[in-house]
């Protein structure tokens, strides 16, 4: 894995960019020799939050009203 840097990704940021979406090749970005961040290729990521049960969950019942009538009752 290639790594580059923080100041030199810091002055070719996009030619960088442009080169990890080409190659499909992420780039870890170091600050003083240690590991910072890696920059990868964006993609269709199957792990996103957003939407991931979708079609996955049903609701039975009423979800607005509260479970507990008498919340006094718990004390």
């Amino acid at each position: 894995m290639r790594r580059i840097a923080a100041g030199t990704f810091k002055a070719r940021c996009l030619k960088i960019m442009d080169e990890v979406q080409a190659r499909r090749q992420p780039v870890v970005i170091t600050k003083r020799g240690k590991p910072v961040v890696k920059l990868v290729p964006a993609g269709k990521d199957r792990t996103e939050i957003y939407n991931s049960l979708r079609g996955k969950v049903r609701i039975i019942g009423d979800i607005l009203s509260p479970a507990i009538d008498d919340w006094g009752s718990l004390k």
